[in-house]
């Protein structure tokens, strides 16, 4: 990777991703009107939240194609939440600097797709950005526990990736408890698939910390009130 920034820049980058432990619903953009992103995205910023969770697909390692840098790099001038980009494609280290000059805060890899996690995510926090692992409903906890300390977040897919408005998998989040043991309460623990009022407080009990919600936020008129059903339901 070609980008290193101060050690000034990367504290400042890193400080943007809320300290684990506190609930945090990332609004996750697939389920919103890709018309009007920076509307959509603006909308969720005023309901309070921190993080928007940007949905990137390649085609390859799933079936679906939505946004890259070139668009990110348009959204990043309207907000000034934390780009929480969930990198869903076959070679993340490939793409890595074109996504860090878009100006995102925070990558998520899937593991499945990295043969040196470790040396990827080193990369990552030499760019200034904090660095996720995610796990697909069939992928073991096992896979990542080697390197789950070195991260910063941990995703776990409660749905197949790739498509929006899935039901969501109690047996995939049934791996957020082990997760939360090996990795104690310094890492955050990101849920994505089928998040709502109903399953947003079986994953916090289980020990997540990060709710991404689409379709539950996306498809309601007032987007503040989604957020605050999700909220209310994890208190």
């Amino acid at each position: 990777m070609g980008i290193i920034r101060s050690r000034k820049v990367q504290a400042e980058m890193n400080r943007r991703m809320p300290k684990a432990g506190t609930i945090e619903i990332a609004p996750s953009i697939l389920s919103a009107d890709f018309a009007k992103l920076a509307d959509e995205i603006g909308q969720v910023e005023k309901a309070g939240v921190k993080i928007v969770h940007l949905d990137v697909m390649d085609g390859h390692f799933v079936p679906n194609i939505t946004i890259g840098p070139v668009v990110i790099g348009k959204l990043r001038k309207y907000s000034n939440l934390v780009f929480d980009s969930h990198l869903m494609i076959s070679e993340p280290e490939r793409y890595a600097d074109e996504f860090i000059k878009a100006g995102v805060d925070h990558i998520t890899f899937h593991i499945e797709v990295v043969p040196n996690p470790t040396d990827f995510i080193k990369k990552l926090h030499d760019a200034g950005i904090t660095a996720g692992l995610c796990l697909n409903p069939e992928t073991p906890v096992g896979k990542i526990e080697k390197y789950a300390h070195l991260a910063d977040m941990i995703l776990v897919m409660t749905v197949h990736p790739g498509f929006g408005g899935q039901s969501f998998m109690q047996e995939a989040a049934d791996k957020i408890k082990p997760i939360r043991q090996i990795v104690g309460p310094n890492i955050r623990i990101e849920v994505d698939g089928g998040i709502d009022s109903k399953t947003a407080p079986i994953v916090t009990g289980l020990g997540a910390d990060t709710l991404v919600a689409g379709y539950a936020i996306f498809s309601r008129p007032n987007r503040a009130e989604a957020i605050e059903a999700i909220r209310k339901a994890c208190r």
